[in-house]
């Protein structure tokens, strides 16, 4: 607020939209990665995780493996970070994760392939991994807190569900990037050096993310903070695994329709790497379709209500779904209405889902409560659908096992929403 007559004017106070920008931008930075790994896992596999002698199966399992062990320290990102981020201020935690982010992906474009470093490369990739993972682990309960935190009254959800449609922008660059690297340059060229391309350009997003941060102030809720004594750990603890229940559904779907199924189609089913790349592309259209106005009516009549549909809408359609996909008699049109409609119904839950874990916790254990809470569902149901899927539809050959993963995650969603009082949204 500009103020006159002698006073100095607070040139530091940021608007709410700066604020959104800034909270947002490390999201997109980070799933924009996930998205070009999901894109180029089989030629990743290839390149890391194939020494002579190995199957191409066998690469994509190693290659999910490593993407699993960065998910699985993003609970401990969630912790150091989020513990940081709730003493001393949400701002420089923020800015700490999103340049590890950034430095780290860019590295995985420089690396060594296994035919030049032999078996040191996949370590090297994994250990990238790894630093993303507890970078990631700290993004989100921060980035969320700055949204929902400088949300005015009655707008968390529509102000946190830009957390998840950053999310889905990041995806569909990654995508987007990916589809256009396939349509100009040959398969021999992809593996030699195209597949380097999308994470070198996470530089110069990740120093624009830098910026915006960097000009972001504290946010008024932790300014204000002048509660010392911080809830039991029990009641924090219960806070967390609830969240987890809640959000489970949202991240095995996710993955499942939005990360995983290029190589899941190619792989499981024989489809094209260009063909792969159209059906994800159009299941993140249909999941950024929904985001925000999924939060925008959470606002309205609640949380609850929102992501239960969604989770009930995948739990009963995600293996009609998936079946559609598998049926060479379906049309091009109905698999397209498919796969837009498999990430449409994510939407639903993940609009509402970033305020809903907000409002879980107070401001002074609001970065590490809602950090882990999502952190350890996503290490647990995110970061090991692609090895999931992928190790048991080659053990058992049952390709509707994507279907049933989603399905399974989803119902015990409905369990956790279902038995939660209906509280007012605020």
């Amino acid at each position: 607020m500009t103020l006159f007559f002698g006073q100095r004017r607070d040139t530091r106070k940021p608007s709410a939209l700066r604020a959104l920008a800034a909270g947002s931008v490390g999201n997109l930075v980070e799933w924009y990665e996930f998205g070009v790994y999901g894109c180029f896992a089989t030629v990743i596999a290839s390149r890391f995780f194939t020494p002579e002698g190995g199957g191409a199966a066998e690469a994509l399992v190693r290659t999910y493996a490593s993407f699993a062990l960065a998910f699985f320290f993003r609970p401990v990102g969630a912790a150091l970070f989020g513990r940081l981020g709730d003493r001393v201020g949400r701002r420089p935690v923020l800015i700490l994760v999103i340049v590890l982010m950034t430095v780290a992906t860019a590295l995985i474009g420089a690396l060594p392939t296994y035919a030049t470093a032999g078996a040191l490369a996949p370590w090297l990739l994994t250990f990238l991994r790894v630093l993303q993972g507890l970078s990631a682990g700290g993004e989100f309960g921060g980035a969320v807190a700055v949204m929902t935190e400088f949300a005015p009254p009655g707008r968390r959800g529509l102000y946190g569900s830009w957390q998840s449609f950053t999310v889905a922008l990041g995806l569909l660059g990654g995508a987007g990037v990916a589809a256009v690297l396939g349509s100009v340059l040959t398969e021999g060229q992809l593996g030699e050096w195209g597949w380097r391309v999308p994470f070198l350009l996470t530089l110069p997003l990740g120093l624009a993310a830098l910026w915006l941060r960097l000009r972001l102030d504290e946010t008024p809720a932790f300014r204000e903070e002048t509660e010392v004594v911080r809830p039991p750990v029990r009641e924090v603890v219960g806070a967390i695994a609830l969240g987890a229940a809640r959000v489970m559904g949202w991240a095995a779907a996710g993955y499942t329709f939005l990360v995983v199924l290029p190589a899941y189609l190619q792989s499981a089913l024989g489809a094209g790497f260009r063909q792969a790349l159209v059906a994800t592309v159009l299941a993140n259209v249909g999941f950024a379709a929904t985001i925000v106005p999924a939060g925008l009516l959470s606002d309205r009549i609640g949380r609850r209500p929102v992501m239960l549909t969604g989770a009930l809408l995948v739990t009963l359609l995600a293996l009609p779904l998936l079946n559609l996909l598998q049926d060479d008699g379906s049309s091009s049109i109905v698999r397209g209405v498919a796969v837009f409609g498999a990430g449409a119904v994510v939407g639903l839950m993940a609009g509402p889902g970033p305020a809903m874990l907000s409002e879980l916790f107070p401001t002074n254990v609001r970065y590490t409560g809602l950090g882990l809470a999502y952190a350890l569902s996503n290490a647990v149901f995110s970061g090991c659908a692609g090895l999931v899927i992928t190790e048991t539809v080659e053990r058992t050959g049952n390709v509707d096992i994507p279907g049933y993963y989603a399905a399974a995650a989803c119902a015990v969603s409905v369990l956790a929403l279902a038995r939660t009082p209906r509280r007012k949204a605020s």
